[in-house]
């Protein structure tokens, strides 16, 4: 069975396709969330975030200034 036919079949019955492997038991599958243990300091944090952002691009402050409000809200 090709894996586009799986797909298809996963569609038409609006199931996962763990669950049409039996990996689940519930129709929706399971969600992967990958949360990282490791936490850096705030500052290291900034930093890494300022170093991401190409200064060129017009976007640049935006996204930076959002990013960073996310982090502050996070305590």
């Amino acid at each position: 069975m090709s894996i586009p036919l799986l797909r298809r079949y996963a569609d038409y019955f609006d199931v996962s396709l763990d669950y049409i492997f039996a990996r689940a038991d519930q129709p929706q599958g399971t969600t992967y969330e990958f949360k990282p243990k490791y936490t850096p300091e705030k500052e290291e944090m900034r930093r890494f975030i300022e170093m991401c952002f190409d200064p060129q691009s017009p976007m640049n402050g935006k996204l930076k200034e959002t990013l960073l409000r996310m982090m502050e809200g996070e305590e």
